[in-house]
């Protein structure tokens, strides 16, 4: 009887382990944009992969391509929501300039992910910015706004996966090992988003939000919405961290 109320608890815990957090870093003197503001969207670099039994990601482009459609009428509708005039661009020829809306995607997921890295990975701040926020895209922002007449880009990345059938019978296998002392269960799929806004004006990143989690599902529409908000939503001033569990 004992070890099946321990097989019991180690199934809750596991049921009980997904959770959604989400933390925010911006510039000192952040205000999210207000009024008649000009807003582009740049396409969504969204990868929805398989995660096999060995631990590897494959990517699949059908779940993908469905991921990003559904990403992309979440902002729509969010963006709507906040007011201002914002162009969703679902490629790059719709973001004005599409040899340098590509450029300007590219140095961003450059930043993007040195800012992942240095302001959400403990110990690996950056000590010439160490309790500060400061990233920037440069003058190639500052261009590309001056000539687009755009004030402001929003930038979003997201990487979801899901857990292969294989993948699902170790995990339970490892579980199994729980109960006689041996407890090692691999990971299994998860959402890794981040979004940024630039202030096309000085190249500034201004505002930045990183998520992780363990449910959601961006394949779905509702899956999708819920990421967007849950990145978008509650975009807060100044230096304000937010986090949500």
């Amino acid at each position: 009887m004992k070890t099946i109320r321990s097989w019991l608890l180690v199934l809750g815990l596991a049921t009980l382990a997904g959770c959604t957090t989400t933390q925010q870093n911006s510039s000192a003197d952040f205000q999210p944009p207000e009024g008649d503001y000009r807003l582009i969207v740049m396409r969504p670099d969204v990868q929805v992969s398989l995660l096999t039994a060995g631990g590897l990601l494959e990517r699949r482009a059908d779940w993908t391509d469905t991921a990003r459609e559904n990403v992309l009428g979440a902002l729509r509708e969010q963006q709507r929501k906040r007011g201002g005039k914002a162009v969703i661009a679902a490629s790059f020829a719709e973001a004005g300039d599409a040899e340098r809306a590509e450029e300007l995607d590219r140095l961003h997921a450059v930043v993007g992910a040195s800012i992942r890295v240095h302001k959400y990975t403990p110990g690996m701040d950056l000590p010439s910015k160490k309790g500060r926020f400061d990233w920037t895209l440069g003058e190639s922002a500052v261009s590309y706004g001056r000539d687009t007449g755009y004030q402001y880009a929003l930038f979003l990345h997201v990487q979801d996966s899901f857990s292969s059938g294989g993948r699902v019978a170790l995990q339970a296998v490892s579980m199994l090992g729980c109960v006689v002392g041996v407890c090692f269960i691999p990971e299994s799929g998860r959402q890794v988003a981040f979004a940024s806004l630039v202030d096309l004006r000085d190249g500034r990143v201004v505002w930045f939000n990183f998520l992780t989690s363990e449910d959601g599902d961006i394949r779905d529409p509702e899956g999708a919405e819920q990421l967007v908000d849950l990145l978008l939503d509650d975009m807060k001033a100044g230096s304000g961290r937010g986090a949500r569990g």
